[in-house]
């Protein structure tokens, strides 16, 4: 028979039960101590001599807070609770604790539990012969095992790793635990004795102290070992010291973070003394930070230093070999963007010098459109400044070498366009009319002159029309597309500064011009056509294709042999994209004349699924020296990973140079993860030299024990006790 009662026996009993959890768990629950408390029993008795007992199917409940037993006996008189096991007590905060028995002080200041078992978080075990409750803070467990790999008591085969220790101290207030006479044991092994040792436990979020070490090997660097240290400074900001030890390296590394109510930052640096270049301190800075300023503005920055080109590249710490470091001030509304930035460029390129790039790049937009109720339609109005500088004073037209040494160049562009969309019938036309003013300064390149400004008036009709058609197969849209584009004004006798790269694709087919900057305009009558595919089945595959061309009354200036604009026929665009619902993926654009001859060409495919992930890219570039002096250019990418099984993983990357028949880059790895452990392996090999980089190779390795920090909340496969685990 199941009772429920509440005699002054049964309250006291709950009050001392339900408090008890809060005196073994890490952290009480909010709310509790003023909770109703309920007792669910098929026994409740309370003798003469004032002893309350409760037997058979105990549960007890305060709050979010749960104890399950077979029998709970309290003793007034003696001011003993006792309670008989199986006992489990949960918090509902991720905290359990499991015993056979336990025994307590009527205050729960003090107690013992026998045959006990912690479990913080769902993610660390601590069992032991038997628990002390000492001072109502501590909790002190003898001839312990900790460990958070899961344990089947059918098998006999020891857990991967494990701490066992003669003491473990659990301080509930600081969130810590403690361990005397440590032994690290793997698969039962000792393998490591530390007399003392202090780890967080799982619940504690932030906290200082020793963060996962890793072993690298580098064939310029020889085998050293990271040991990361976490400084918590505060609730909102942080710092990481990380010594690099090795044969031919000392190396401070640092990262610094922090949040404010209204922006964060972060930064990560690394001072170096190492036998590359000895005698040279050697170092790196990176930061970046954004701050939510008045009226919608945002402040960002990022800062890129380095002191040598190798340096990052010897450490492994960036792959780039273009530094910008950059300040902006933005701000975007639903009609219109303010943007303010400075930019400096650093490269670490062997073959180019610093001083006679644009190092300081000033930039200003503003955009904005409006919606006139008279005319109809959009009109849009922009704004935008640039000059950039370079460090070398040197006249370009004296040094006669043909490097922009010295020029430095100032450009002012006010943009003005109506635009107006109407149908006709199954005719959709865009109409555009527009008006842009240009004015340019050129200094230190006597060739040019200083000032040259004019007008650009231009007009453009876009027309398309789609057809669809829905079938029981697959659903098809085609939608063949036409504009008649002029714009006027004679060309700015100025040098292409900007616009030495450009890209034809399926975004700028019907632009008015296709020089990425405005520092150049494509000028007189232009016809651009094409049309476009797409085909869905809904339920297997989906895919589209574009084709176009641009013919002009006249060739352009200023567009290199590659870009396939540079003459009056454009070269054709074709463009598709192929997706499965298996999650096969292909996509690929080319450009190529009349001959079929390919002047740019890339196709990338992806495949995955559970168990395999697979990446690849081709990209080609003809012969083009003005636009890029190393093509032409033929690269192979690949990256890839495969699920070996529940917890072995592989991945593999490779890029490799088919022009020149070497790889530039590769790398493996194998990692290993379950619930209690990660390992990964890493190789990677550069093969790529020049004067202040060598070729050279780096081998990684680390472990990760699992349950001494926060939950992620990532699925993690687990062993399995008598059946597959999920």
């Amino acid at each position: 028979m199941v009772r429920r009662a509440r005699p002054w026996g049964i309250a006291a009993l709950l009050a001392l039960m339900l408090h008890t959890v809060s005196a073994f768990a890490q952290t009480g629950t909010a709310g509790t101590a003023d909770a109703p408390a309920v007792l669910i029993a098929d026994n409740v008795q309370v003798t003469r001599d004032r002893v309350l007992t409760a037997s058979g199917n105990v549960e007890a409940f305060r709050g979010t807070t749960r104890l399950t037993a077979q029998k709970i006996s309290y003793d007034q008189a003696t001011g003993k609770l006792i309670v008989l096991g199986p006992i489990t007590i949960k918090d509902g905060a991720g905290v359990t604790v499991l015993a056979s028995q336990a025994e307590l002080s009527d205050d729960l200041q003090n107690g013992l539990l026998t045959g006990a078992r912690m479990v913080l978080n769902d993610q660390l075990q601590l069992a032991a012969v038997q628990i002390n409750r000492v001072g109502g803070r501590y909790t002190q467990l003898y001839k312990s095992a900790v460990t958070s790999c899961r344990i089947c008591e059918s098998d006999p085969t020891p857990p991967l790793w494990q701490i066992r220790a003669k003491r473990v101290i659990h301080d509930r207030e600081e969130q810590q635990l403690y361990f005397d006479e440590a032994q690290l044991r793997v698969r039962g092994v000792p393998i490591l004795y530390l007399p003392r040792l202090r780890l967080p436990d799982p619940t504690l979020k932030r906290t200082s102290g020793f963060l996962i070490p890793s072993i690298k090997s580098s064939s310029e660097l020889g085998t050293g070992i990271k040991i990361p240290y976490f400084i918590r400074i505060g609730d909102h900001r942080d710092l990481t010291l990380t010594p690099y030890l090795s044969s031919s390296t000392q190396t401070l590394e640092f990262r610094y973070r922090q949040v404010f109510a209204k922006g964060r930052v972060e930064f990560a640096s690394a001072i170096t003394d190492d036998d590359l270049e000895p005698g040279n301190g050697r170092g790196y800075l990176f930061g970046a930070g954004e701050f939510d300023l008045r009226r919608n503005f945002v402040l960002q920055f990022d800062v890129e230093l380095t002191s040598d080109d190798a340096y990052l590249k010897d450490y492994s710490y960036s792959e780039k070999d273009r530094l910008d470091s950059e300040l902006r001030i933005s701000r975007t509304l639903r009609n219109e963007y303010i943007r303010l930035s400075y930019i400096n460029f650093k490269s670490l390129r062997d073959d180019e010098d610093n001083d006679t790039l644009p190092n300081d790049v000033i930039d200003a937009l503003y955009e904005r459109r409006f919606f006139p109720s008279l005319l109809g339609g959009e009109f849009r109005l922009v704004a935008a400044a640039h000059s950039h500088f370079r460090k070398s004073r040197v006249d370009m037209d004296i040094n006669l070498d043909g490097i922009a040494d010295g020029r430095d160049a100032m450009r002012l562009n006010i943009e003005a366009d109506w635009i107006k969309s109407f149908q006709l019938g199954g005719l959709q036309v865009e109409t555009r009319l527009g008006l842009a003013a240009d004015a340019m300064n050129i200094e230190q390149d006597s060739s040019f002159n200083n000032t040259d400004s004019g007008f650009a008036p231009r007009a453009g009709v876009i027309v398309r029309y789609p057809l669809v058609r829905y079938g029981t197969m697959i659903n098809q849209v085609i939608e063949p597309v036409v504009q008649i584009s002029w714009v006027g004004g004679d060309e700015l006798a100025v040098p292409n500064e900007e616009s030495t790269r450009v890209e034809f694709d399926e975004g700028n087919l019907l632009s008015l011009s296709r020089f990425p900057a405005r520092d150049l305009r494509e000028r007189g009558w232009s016809l651009a056509y094409g049309a476009r595919w797409s085909g869905d089945t809904r339920d297997s595959w989906s895919a589209n294709v574009t084709l176009g061309q641009v013919l002009r009354d006249s060739a352009q200036l200023g567009f290199s042999e590659t870009s396939g604009l540079a003459t009056m026929q454009s070269d054709f665009l074709f463009a598709g994209q192929l997706k499965f619902n298996g999650g096969l993926a292909v996509s690929g654009r080319t450009l190529f004349d009349e001959r079929f001859d390919v002047s740019k060409a890339e196709l990338r495919g992806d495949w995955s699924n559970q168990d395999v992930d697979l990446g690849g890219s081709y990209i080609w570039v003809s012969d083009d020296e003005t636009e890029n002096p190393l093509s032409p250019i033929s690269e192979l990418i690949f990256d890839g990973g495969y699920k070996i099984d529940r917890f072995w993983r592989a991945n593999l990357d490779l890029r490799y140079d088919l022009e020149r028949g070497r790889a530039a880059n590769a790398g493996a790895g194998l990692i290993y993860s379950n619930e209690c452990a990660t390992i990964a392996m890493t190789i990677n090999r550069r093969y790529t030299s020049s004067t202040s980089v060598e070729p050279s190779t780096n081998l990684g390795f680390t472990v990760s024990l699992r349950g001494f920090s926060a939950n992620t909340g990532q699925h993690q496969s687990a062993r399995s006790c008598g059946k597959q685990a999920k």
